[in-house]
């Protein structure tokens, strides 16, 4: 409800607190609500005819924690990482879970692990990995990424990756390194069906082709080329 008194000082200053509350409300509107540590997180990795990419997982503990320790998905608040590796035209290449535990740390090299054992022969330089989040189910992690669609997405992952990037002017001819990241995005049930079809046929059809490596403790880098 606007108020109007002489003078006009009390219908400007509500005008322009009407016209702040807006834009506030807007810019709230407009953030991505999705938290950093959402289940579906996706990155690149490119130039692997050139050099190594490797992505780093861990978990923030917020399915919870326990006072014990392990390695294992049977541990309290451990969480499966679900990965899906695409080439650049949309085919899926491999696939593959681990289990990572709160407060642990564990990696994945895109040329030893994640394009070493593809689906089909061609060995791709430019990939997309896709990680999904979900509960253990009694305890293991095993073939869990050809089953997201049955399970639990949870939140806790947070992942950061590296690619290669071509120099350019004095440095041309050479490449450089970068991590970010991975970004946080939201899963239609359309992804968590295809995702899950895509594993799926390599865990029934590929006859061990398509099953990428499972993760290694603790973290990887990457040097410039």
């Amino acid at each position: 409800m606007l108020l109007f008194q002489a003078g006009g000082n009390t219908t400007l200053k509500l005008l322009t607190l009407t016209a702040v509350a807006t834009l506030a409300s807007v810019a709230a509107f407009a953030q991505n609500p999705i938290t950093a540590d959402s289940p579906y997180q996706v990155r690149y990795a490119s130039n692997l005819n050139i050099g190594d990419s490797v992505v780093n997982i861990s978990n923030t503990g917020a399915n919870g924690a326990g006072v014990g320790s392990g390695t294992s998905a049977s541990v309290t608040g451990a969480l499966c990482a679900n990965v899906y590796v695409y080439n650049a035209d949309e085919e899926i290449i491999t696939c593959c879970s681990c289990p990572v535990t709160p407060n642990g740390l564990v990696s994945l090299s895109a040329q030893r692990d994640l394009i070493s054992n593809p689906l089909t022969p061609a060995i791709p330089t430019s990939i997309v990995i896709k990680l999904v989040a979900t509960a253990p189910v009694g305890g293991s992690c095993n073939n869990s990424a050809g089953a997201i669609a049955t399970a639990t997405t949870v939140p806790g992952m947070v992942a950061w990756g590296t690619t290669l990037h071509a120099n350019t002017s004095a440095a041309a001819g050479t490449y450089g390194v970068t991590e970010t990241a991975f970004t946080p995005a939201t899963l239609s049930a359309g992804e968590i069906a295809r995702l899950q079809n895509n594993c799926g046929f390599i865990l029934a059809q590929g006859s061990g082709f398509g099953v990428c490596a499972s993760c290694r403790l603790g973290g990887l880098g990457a040097a410039s080329q």
